[in-house]
């Protein structure tokens, strides 16, 4: 296969190539003068001891410089850098800088260093350019994140037949992993069998770990079969493909595999593997190997403290950062994001100003990763003068920090103060992103502002963005949430390449609109496309299983679940969870719960809505509530509302008592509409309507629309339709329009008392608000 060629025109030489005015990937650098090095002979002789001097002291600061990326041991670099102009302009006085050995030294430690324009003078200085000089020009080109330049660069070393020994190819191959260009790879790969260094255990474990990283497992499998003895990195990388891809059960057997013959994983193995097993959600064996890691390093605990906190375990990686503080490992920026991100799910705004405390005595608020943090942190927790506070302090903005800003008005419901910052940002230069028509796009869907998310979608086309994946997802999920199905699905069908936040969106939209056929289509779809369901996508699927008792279809998704290794993850489990008891199916549902690592506050909200919903199982479901509260765990709203909700029969109504207690020890408002509704319910359930009224007089001004009607159809059922219309009358004189829900039982009530009076005026308001009569008779 043949390599690409980057260049028409032939040069006489690499050296007349880089310096070519026209197709030159160096640029041409000034001379700046130098100061002479006080040690070395000034003599304007060369001599052999002098060139020696010049040649060890550059090696001895090559040596210094080991970290991969250009901004670790940024004093160390600026010293070395220093001293290599020193004796850079001191070989040159000699006449030795062009020297093999010398020049390649003084050239190695520019790069190394990451000063590219005197890393490019030495380079052209040369008098002979060997594969080691162009291996560090490649070296600092990668380093950079000038991918394409390697690549460039690459074709133009064996354009000249000059032999590339095997760092080049792993430097291609590293570039071509960084870039998913496994076509160039490919190629490169040819062109490393050609030469003959397949069998370099350099190469080999080059090779496994750019397939790997451009998800292409089956070939990184083959070269590690193919390898005589894979080390330690050949293991790792063939490891770390299969946990990119989401193969968490081969990645490890892989590494049982390893242990079987006598290998001793490395900390990087050892972290991997735990990234495995937190990913499956087996902490237990995640902890386990955790605790063999001797020092484990700030690497690993940031992989134990994510992997929790994103499995919705964040008390747990709460707890891990402590213990990584009192170890002594100093937390990093991943560290922090980690941990404020759990913190922002629990919604512990005290803990969260520790962090963010230490985070400015780390000198780390200033960094992109923890500022969008601590903004998505305090955007969380409610506090959004806070987060905009933390904006206006920081000295240099970027979209990122801008895109986080945008987010958290979205997120709090403040849609004018998004729609004003997406204008502030716009004025002050900042280009809108992706990520920002995202932001956007989200308001519009959570305002279900179809003609906003419209209008959006023309400015979107304008800027050529209409290809771009996140805008896309976001597009088909704005034109989902709004109702607009059609739209949706067309966006959806035009979209170039799909990935499970694709599916995701359409899915979901159809679930939420009762198109449960559609869903289950998209969802059969989804299976043959190549994309592993999400847990998103399986918690959607379950649902729509749930709600009309396609017990069957369930068990299929359940097995899917177990083959992906999400049966025991927070949210698939949940709605396994729920799916068994909705169908009736309780003992199963049992065994999911059962099979959890460790009890949470949604998981158990399933099984005891479960069990309330059954009503024979009710004592059970206290149980288990009990349960959840010596497990530690805070019952949320949901959790009494399920309860209560089981409470309907009159002779359970003292047990509706205890709960109304218990919800008021607990300190939740009993007024907002979620607990509002399920209390109401309960008194009215059980006819208990002094109570229900009792209640709903302690419920603040003004009064949701909810509570209204809660209350009139709970009248309705006990009877008392005078009562209902009287009700219906003060809620119009505090002015809340009623909706259809209102209207159906407040006609209701007009028929069982024959009031035809009261029945057309009610039926001349539902007519100019718009409703349709015929629906509420």
């Amino acid at each position: 296969m043949r390599l690409v060629r980057h260049f028409c025109r032939k040069p006489t030489s690499p050296a007349n190539r880089l310096c070519s005015s026209n197709k030159s990937t160096l640029s041409t650098v000034a001379d700046e003068p130098f100061s002479p090095a006080p040690h070395l002979d000034p003599s304007p002789y060369p001599a052999r001891s002098n060139y020696a001097s010049l040649l060890q002291a550059c090696l001895r600061q090559c040596k210094k410089i080991k970290t991969r990326h250009l901004f670790d041991e940024i004093p160390q670099r600026v010293e070395a850098l220093r001293i290599c102009k020193v004796i850079h302009g001191q070989s040159l006085k000699l006449g030795v800088g062009s020297k093999v050995s010398l020049g390649n030294a003084i050239l190695d430690l520019y790069a190394k260093c990451g000063d590219e324009g005197f890393a490019e003078k030495a380079f052209r200085e040369l008098e002979d350019r060997v594969v080691v000089a162009w291996n560090s020009i490649l070296s600092m080109h990668s380093k950079r994140g000038e991918l394409s330049r390697v690549i460039k660069l690459f074709g133009l070393i064996r354009e000249d037949e000059l032999l590339p020994n095997e760092f080049t190819y792993a430097v291609v191959f590293s570039a071509c992993g960084r870039m998913a260009d496994v076509s160039f790879g490919r190629q490169a790969h040819c062109d490393l069998i050609k030469v003959g260094w397949e069998k370099s255990t350099f190469c080999e474990s080059s090779l496994i770990d750019m397939y790997a990283k451009c998800e292409v497992v089956v070939d990184a499998r083959r070269v590690f079969d193919g390898a005589m003895d894979p080390d330690m990195v050949s293991w790792t990388a063939m490891i770390s493909g299969y946990v990119q891809v989401r193969l968490l059960e081969e990645a490890i057997k892989l590494h049982n595999k390893m242990l079987q013959f006598g290998l001793v994983p490395d900390q990087v193995t050892s972290i991997t593997i735990i990234n495995a097993y937190s990913g499956l959600g087996r902490f237990h064996e995640a902890h386990e190997l955790f605790s063999k890691i001797p020092n484990p390093n700030v690497v690993a605990w940031n992989v134990m403290i994510s992997g929790h906190s994103q499995k919705g375990l964040e008390s747990e990686a709460l707890d891990l950062f402590v213990s990584m503080r009192k170890s002594g490992v100093k937390p990093t920026r991943s560290t922090l994001g980690s941990v404020l991100s759990a913190i922002a799910s629990l919604g512990a705004l005290d803990y969260g100003s520790l962090v963010h405390a230490e985070a400015i005595k780390l000198g780390l608020t200033d960094n992109v990763y923890v500022g969008s943090s601590l903004l998505n942190l305090y955007a969380k927790c409610e506090e959004v003068e806070s987060a905009k506070k933390i904006f206006d302090a920081l000295d240099e903005k970027n979209v990122i920090l801008w895109n986080a800003m945008l987010g958290g008005y979205g997120q709090n419901g403040y849609p004018e103060k998004v729609i004003e910052m997406f204008r502030s940002m716009e004025q002050c230069g900042f280009q809108p992103d992706e990520y920002t028509y995202t932001s956007i796009l989200s308001v519009a869907a959570s305002l279900d502002s179809l003609e906003a998310g419209r209008q959006l979608h023309c400015l979107i086309i304008k800027k050529k963005l209409t290809s771009n994946l996140f805008v896309g997802n976001a597009l088909v999920d704005m034109y989902a949430k709004c109702g607009a199905l059609k739209d949706s699905s067309k966006q959806f069908e035009q979209l170039e390449v799909r990935d499970s936040v694709s599916w995701n969106a359409i899915i979901v939209g159809y679930v939420q609109k009762g198109e449960e056929d559609r869903a289950f289509e998209m969802f059969r779809r989804l299976n043959f496309s190549g994309v592993f369901p999400s847990e998103v996508a399986l918690a959607s699927i379950l649902s729509a299983c749930a709600g009309i008792q396609a017990l069957e279809r369930g068990k299929q998704c359940h097995c899917i679940a177990v083959k992906l290794g999400l049966e025991t993850s927070l949210y698939s489990a949940s709605s396994l969870i729920d799916m068994y008891a909705k169908c009736g199916e309780i003992r199963a549902a049992r065994d999911v719960l059962s099979r959890m690592p460790s009890l949470s506050v949604v998981s158990m909200n399933a099984m005891i809505a479960g069990y309330a919903k059954t009503k024979s199982d009710l004592e059970e479901a206290i149980s288990l509530f009990r349960e959840m509260r010596v497990a530690g765990l805070r019952p949320s709203p949901i959790t009494f509302a399920s309860l209560l909700d089981a409470c309907e029969d009159p002779r359970r109504v003292y047990l509706g008592k205890q709960i109304h207690c218990l919800v008021l020890k607990s300190g939740l408002r009993c007024y907002e509409d979620f607990l509002g509704v399920s209390l109401i319910g309960m008194y009215m359930n059980t006819q208990e309507k002094t109570d229900a009224h009792s209640l709903f007089l302690e419920f603040p001004r003004p009064k949701s629309n909810i509570l209204w009607t809660v209350m009139i159809s709970g009248y309705n059922q006990n009877d008392c339709n005078v009562e209902a219309l009287q009700c219906f009358q003060e809620m119009r004189n505090t002015n809340i329009l009623p909706d259809q829900a209102t209207f159906a039982s407040i006609l209701k009530a007009s028929s069982a008392l024959s009031s035809l009076p009261e029945g057309r005026k009610i039926h001349s308001l539902v007519f100019h608000t718009g409703f349709n009569s015929d629906e509420l008779t």
